[in-house]
């Protein structure tokens, strides 16, 4: 059976707090199978870990990757190797966003070759961008 795992649970698991249910969160994902996480729930535990949490940036995409590398984690219909290299473009600066980095993924997941943005930071690593202003 899989589950899915919302960024609460998350979170908790990433940051021990609060303790009572840092331990809910690590009962189930440390002994649980086929757990799931959207790119939504990626990229919003990175939003909590570095603006609530200040966790630095460079920290958040380790933590992240650490999590990901669990036998028993899976990204929803993405490719993992493909989401752990997106999180990679996240880390050398605040120059590819989190979300940016999951749309990356998304779109080489389903094999696709071209991104329309408007965003000049939007990472290109093996895709057409489009739609950038010239």
């Amino acid at each position: 059976m899989n589950g899915f795992l919302d960024t609460s649970m998350v979170v908790r698991y990433l940051t021990g707090d609060p303790p009572a249910l840092a331990e809910q969160a690590a009962q189930v994902i440390d002994s649980e199978e086929g757990l799931q996480v959207t790119d939504v729930v990626l990229a919003e535990t990175a939003y909590v870990l570095t603006s609530v949490y200040r966790v630095p940036r460079s920290l958040v995409v380790d933590h992240l990757i650490a999590f990901l590398q669990k036998e028993n984690i899976s990204p929803f219909a993405l490719d993992k190797g493909l989401v752990l290299h997106a999180l990679l473009l996240c880390k050398p600066s605040g120059r590819v966003s989190f979300a940016d980095a999951m749309v990356w993924a998304a779109a080489r997941s389903a094999g696709s070759t071209v991104v329309y943005t408007l965003d000049e930071r939007f990472p290109g690593d093996g895709l057409q961008i489009r739609g950038r202003p010239a």
